[in-house]
C-alpha cells in the first residue's frame, strides 16, 4: 500500500488553543500529513477550514481520548492508512478554573480521568504503532513540577524513582483521587491541586514510557518526552497569560521535529526547549 510510506503527525485536542497552534506550525514544517483531531466533528472540521483560509492543509479525524472506542477507531485508521504514526502529540487536557466551586474530590476525579488516565489509555493504544524514528510528546505543565514539590518527601521519592512502574504510578493516581474524595489528601501528603497532580502523573508516565521504549525497541530511535508550553492565552489559562498559542506551541513542535538520529532529549521534562530537573 503506497500510502503506508507517507509520514503522519497526530495532535489530540487540537481544534483550538495550543493544539491548533501546533497543527498550524506542523503544517508549515512537517514533511507529511498533519491530522487535527477533536471530540466534536463540527468544531474540528471548522478548524481545518480555518487553516485552509490561511493556506494550510490539515486533515481531520474525530478523536475523543475519553472514549475507548473512538481511540481504537483512530488507532486502526492510522495503522491501516499510514502503517502507524510518526509524530504523536498528546495535547488534550482539562482544568477547572480557580474560582470553580465544584468539590475538590470531584475536580480530582474529573481532571485525572482526562489528563492522566485517558492520556495513558491513548498511549497504550498508540505507542505500539509509533514508527521507527517516531516522536511522542506528552503535554504536561510546570504545575506538575510545583505540585511534586508540594508532595510529601515519600511521594516525591516515588515519583522521582527511576524504577517506578506504570502499575505503581496508576496506584498513586487512584489513591490521590480516593483521598481527595474522602477529604484527607493533605494528611496523606498530597497538595491542593488536582491539575498539578494530574501533570505530575503525566510527566512521570512519560519517563516510564521512555524507559519502556528504550528497553523494548532499542534500535528504533523513538524519542518520548513531556513538556510545558508555558502560560498561554487559551480558554483554559485565560486572557492574561503571557504567551500566544503560537508561542506556546514552540517547545512542543521542537520535540516533535527532533532530527533523525537524535538521541536526546528522551524521557525528559522540557520547557523553553531546555531539559528541566525533575
Amino acid at each position: 500500500m503506497s500510502s503506508c510510506v507517507q509520514t503522519v503527525a497526530l495532535v489530540t485536542g487540537s481544534n483550538k488553543g495550543i493544539g491548533l497552534a501546533v497543527v498550524r506550525s506542523l503544517c508549515k514544517q512537517f514533511d507529511g500529513d498533519v491530522f487535527l483531531t477533536a471530540r466534536d466533528v463540527g468544531r474540528g472540521q471548522a478548524a481545518v477550514e480555518g487553516l485552509k483560509g490561511e493556506g494550510l492543509s490539515a486533515l481531520f479525524h474525530q478523536l475523543d481520548i475519553n472514549d475507548p472506542a473512538s481511540v481504537r477507531t483512530a488507532r486502526d485508521f492510522f495503522r491501516t492508512q499510514y502503517g502507524g504514526v510518526d509524530v504523536l502529540i498528546n495535547n488534550a487536557g482539562i482544568a477547572f478554573k480557580m474560582a470553580d466551586t465544584t468539590p475538590f474530590g470531584t475536580q480530582a476525579e474529573v481532571t485525572l480521568k482526562t489528563n492522566f488516565f485517558a492520556t495513558r489509555d491513548m498511549c497504550n493504544e498508540f505507542l505500539p504503532i509509533i514508527k521507527s524514528g517516531g516522536r511522542v510528546v506528552n503535554v504536561s505543565s510546570g504545575m506538575g513540577s510545583i505540585a511534586l514539590g508540594r508532595c510529601s518527601s515519600e511521594l516525591q521519592a516515588r515519583f522521582r524513582s527511576n524504577n517506578i512502574t506504570e502499575e505503581e504510578l496508576v496506584g498513586l493516581m487512584e489513591s490521590f483521587v480516593k483521598k481527595a474524595q474522602e477529604g484527607v489528601h493533605n494528611q496523606s501528603g498530597w497538595p491542593d491541586t488536582a491539575y498539578g497532580v494530574s501533570k505530575t502523573g503525566l510527566t512521570t508516565l512519560t519517563r516510564i514510557q521512555a524507559r519502556k521504549l528504550t528497553a523494548e525497541r532499542p534500535g528504533d530511535g523513538i524519542l518520548c518526552n513531556a513538556c510545558c508550553p508555558g502560560w498561554v492565552r487559551t480558554d483554559m489559562a485565560g486572557p492574561n497569560a503571557t504567551k500566544s498559542p503560537d508561542e506556546g506551541a514552540i517547545t512542543l513542535v521542537y520535540l516533535a521535529l527532533l532530527p533523525p538520529g537524535a538521541k536526546e532529549p528522551h524521557g525528559q521534562f522540557v520547557s523553553e526547549k531546555k531539559v528541566q530537573p525533575w
